[in-house]
Parts: C-alpha cells; sequence; structure tokens
C-alpha cells in the first residue's frame, strides 16, 4: 500500500490517495483537490467522505463527474452535501453509497471500513483500510474534533471518545488535518478530554 497526501484549501484539509493492489481510493477531496487526484491516479475505484463539512468534501462532484466512480459518505451527514451555512458556494455533491454506522464494504476487492464516531457531526467516522485508519476530524495530532459546530454534539463526542478507548489494536492514523499519530498515542489523551468536554 501507498498512500498519498497533499494539505487543500484554507484549512489544509488533508486528501488522500491510497494506492492499493493495483487501484486508488481517494479520500476526503477538499478544496482544490481536482487536479491532484487527477494527476495521481490510473486505476481510481472509489472516493470516500469521512464525513461531510464542506472542506472535505468540496472536489466531490467534479472527482464523480471526471472519474465516473462511486462515492461513498455517512449517512448522517449527507445533507452536509447540499448545504453549507458556512461556505454557500459549496458545490453539492450526492453519495452513490450512504455508509450507515459501522459498515464493512468491499470495494473492488478492497475492503473498507466505516468506524462511526458521531460527536463532531453526526456521520463523523474513521475509514479503516488495510493496516491504516484515516481519522478524518474525530481524531488529531494530541486533538480532537470541536463539538460546538452546528450538528455537532458533546454527550455524542464524549461516547465516541469512551469507544475509542475501547479499542485493543494499534494502527497508524491518518488526521483529516496535520501529521500522522497511531491510535494508542491518542488513547493515552482520552481521559483528558473527557474532562473537559
Amino acid at each position: 500500500m501507498e498512500i498519498l497526501k497533499r494539505p487543500m484549501g484554507d484549512y489544509q484539509t488533508n486528501c488522500y490517495i491510497v494506492k492499493i493492489d493495483g487501484k486508488e481510493i481517494i479520500i476526503d477531496p477538499g478544496m482544490g483537490a481536482t487536479e491532484w487526484v487527477i494527476a495521481n491516479v490510473q486505476n481510481p475505484v472509489a472516493i470516500l467522505n469521512t464525513h461531510g463539512h464542506f472542506d472535505h468534501v468540496w472536489s466531490n462532484s467534479a472527482l464523480q463527474e471526471k472519474l465516473n466512480i462511486p462515492l461513498y459518505t455517512p449517512k448522517g451527514d449527507i445533507m452536509l452535501l447540499q448545504n453549507s451555512s458556512w461556505m454557500p458556494a459549496l458545490p453539492p455533491s450526492t453519495p452513490d453509497i450512504e455508509v450507515d454506522g459501522d459498515q464493512t464494504l468491499t470495494i473492488s476487492g478492497i475492503e473498507v471500513k466505516f468506524h462511526h464516531f458521531p460527536g463532531h457531526c453526526p456521520g463523523c467516522s474513521m475509514i479503516e483500510i488495510g493496516d491504516v485508519i484515516f481519522s478524518g476530524d474525530f481524531l488529531f495530532e494530541g486533538s480532537i474534533g470541536r463539538w460546538d459546530f452546528p450538528y455537532s454534539d458533546a454527550g455524542s463526542m464524549r461516547e465516541s471518545l469512551k469507544k475509542f478507548a475501547s479499542w485493543s489494536i494499534d494502527k497508524p492514523l491518518y488526521p483529516g488535518h496535520g501529521d500522522s499519530t497511531t491510535v494508542y498515542a491518542e488513547q493515552r489523551n482520552i481521559t483528558h478530554w473527557l474532562r473537559i468536554i
């Protein structure tokens, strides 16, 4: 597996291309991601959203059209793809597949696991492919996603953090912003975050 990463737009949102078994999966194509993605894929098979915030989904529709591949989005965030109170100019997109909660999918022979961790937004998820996890805006290196946005929920974030704390696997985490970290490294911070929320 090879992972390409490029921070996109004013919010430096990480767009990822996962190259595996001669295919590519695109994760969170944000603002300005279209040209970079097209230049770096030969056999793309899917676009995945960790969640629906505009800076992660801006280039969904352009890539759907240009690459003719399906878009997978967590069900709880589909309404965010059509309208953004922060960014009214968001190009609307419609997922081909609505991912409902914790779900394991097979995409062109590649196993993809969506892990639902609501709180930052209703559909907020981490995506596990092989030995790595793309944590979106649920977890960052030394931090977590905000819980004071529209559609955020502090109670859901607390429950999600408790769920994450119970995980017994350690894998690299590739977040929606900033540098990579690991499951175990971020589990050490959970008690701190639960005291704050």
